[in-house]
């Protein structure tokens, strides 16, 4: 970042000059419910290149931020650290004072991650570990979340970045943490389009949401039941509808003009989301057609289909059920 600083009245130098100043060290608190996945994100962002250390006790934060920090002249690594109520000191008051305060350091770009999950998925997953919940180490599982989610969810309004894990695969919940986080150069925006099903909900995490339930539906073709969007037999099947093309440029058109507007707000991250019954036809062929679309204006884009096996990508124009 370049700032206009005056020069002194007596400097023979122009009254104007030029001064570089150091860029601001990236730095990533991150919290949320136990068991929405901390431990997953903070190894995430250690392959994005940050220094992740978890259970930072909050009393040691503001010495341990001054310890780790390098000279003016030398950008130090960017720091990820992980608190949650079973951090020694944990006061969710207490976090979000320290937080103001971390942003408000001219060599920081400290920013809030917030982990949510709903209570059957962290009921699962604590089933499936067989360990007790922190809260209830003597009690219900149930009983442990409700009593973190009382104590900590309000934390949520002052969190940069709220991610829902409860629908994600690790390869998703990823790819959303490399689109909010990641260390490289940016070109605009990063946009992440995403296919689901109305029957597992709406994803949460979703800036833009449409619904295209109303298109021809191949789950009543034989043939092509067996299929998803991502096989071109079945993406020819809908692009038959004659609502289908029309759709398809409404919605280009409605898209294109709001990706300048976010670019001038400084938002980093868009998530657009189409879903319909199933998750495995009509919303893979628009996510990706949606997609392709995108990248041809010059946009970054990732594709995932939420509740489908199937990697985002060209159209397969064999019948395999798998975009290559």
């Amino acid at each position: 970042m370049i700032e206009f600083v005056e020069a002194m009245p007596d400097s023979p130098s122009p009254s104007v000059s030029l001064v570089e100043r150091p860029p601001r060290r990236p730095f990533v608190l991150v919290t949320g419910l136990s068991g929405a996945g901390r431990a997953t994100a903070l190894h995430a962002l250690e392959d994005l290149g940050y220094v992740a250390v978890d259970n930072v006790p909050l009393p040691l934060l503001g010495d341990l931020m001054r310890s780790t920090g390098g000279s003016l002249r030398e950008l130090a690594a960017p720091l990820a650290f992980g608190v949650d109520t079973r951090t020694y000191g944990f006061d969710a008051k207490n976090l979000v004072r320290r937080l103001q305060q971390l942003r408000q350091r001219p060599d920081l770009a400290a920013r809030l991650l917030y982990l949510d999950c709903d209570t059957e998925t962290l009921q699962r997953r604590y089933t499936e570990s067989r360990r007790p919940h922190p809260m209830a180490p003597d009690r219900p599982v149930a009983d442990g979340i409700v009593d973190e989610r009382r104590q900590i969810s309000w934390v949520r309004d002052s969190a940069d970045v709220v991610i829902d894990t409860s629908a994600l695969s690790p390869h998703q919940f990823k790819q959303l943490l490399a689109g909010h986080f990641s260390l490289g150069k940016r070109v605009g925006m990063r946009i992440s389009v995403m296919s689901f099903s109305y029957r597992r909900g709406v994803p949460r995490e979703a800036d833009l949401v449409f619904d295209v339930r109303f298109l021809k539906n191949p789950h009543y073709v034989p043939e092509l039941k067996d299929l998803t969007g991502a096989d071109r037999p079945v993406a020819d099947f809908i692009a038959t509808d004659p609502d289908y093309e029309p759709f398809v440029g409404r919605l280009e058109g409605l898209i294109g003009p709001l990706l300048p507007r976010f670019d001038a707000e400084g938002k980093s991250y868009l998530t657009i989301a189409v879903g319909c019954t199933g998750g495995r036809h009509r919303s893979i062929a628009v996510a990706e057609r949606l997609a392709d679309w995108l990248r041809s204006v010059g946009r970054s884009v990732t594709v995932m289909h939420r509740d489908t096996d199937v990697r985002g990508g060209p159209v397969a124009e064999s019948g395999s059920g798998r975009g290559v």
